[in-house]
């Protein structure tokens, strides 16, 4: 069942998530219905908070192609999609500056700076602990989705002149969106 995506402005999105005790058939549907919301508005992650929620969930499906050679040949262990429950990055290394945006932030986006490399601990669709060591455009997913579920946004991570830039669409958009900032 496709989600509405909540938008910058709205207050569910500057919340932290809480973390789910067990994944159980509810969250298993809740996790599928949040992929087919992410895949229907073109986008390649989405948080719990993203759709109204507070649980600490977050799914991820990178394309293929969408990452450099190098990059895709070390995330390929990595099956997609990716449903993170409690997900928590363990680890980080080097870092890289690239553009990013955000469904939240329709026809907004930045030039962020993240970890080229993360390590990401969570549960599984199974109730089985995972970890696994992410580089490149996933590993960016996956600390922008983790950002949402600690209530940050990646406006929050922008330069001051870069927020400067597109400030008239931020204030829009909360304006429109309940002005929650």
């Amino acid at each position: 069942m496709k989600l509405r995506i909540f938008k910058y402005g709205e207050r569910v999105l500057r919340e932290k998530a809480e973390p789910v005790a067990a994944v159980d058939d509810t969250l298993r549907r809740l996790a599928g219905d949040m992929l087919e919301t992410m895949r229907d508005a073109k986008g390649v992650g989405l948080a719990a908070q993203q759709v109204g929620r507070k649980e600490r969930l977050c799914v991820i499906d990178v394309p293929e192609g969408c990452d450099d050679g190098a990059d895709m040949m070390f995330n390929a262990p990595i099956a997609m999609p990716l449903v993170m429950f409690n997900p928590e990055i363990i680890a980080r290394e080097g870092s890289r500056r690239e553009k990013e945006g955000c469904l939240s932030f329709p026809n907004i986006g930045g030039t962020l700076t993240r970890a080229v490399q993360v390590t990401c601990r969570f549960i599984d669709l199974e109730n089985r602990p995972q970890t696994i060591t992410a580089r490149g455009f996933l590993a960016r997913a996956v600390q922008h989705e983790v950002d949402h579920l600690d209530g940050v946004l990646y406006i929050d991570r922008m330069s001051a002149v870069e927020r400067l830039a597109c400030s008239g669409k931020l204030k829009k958009l909360a304006r429109n969106n309940g002005g929650v900032r």
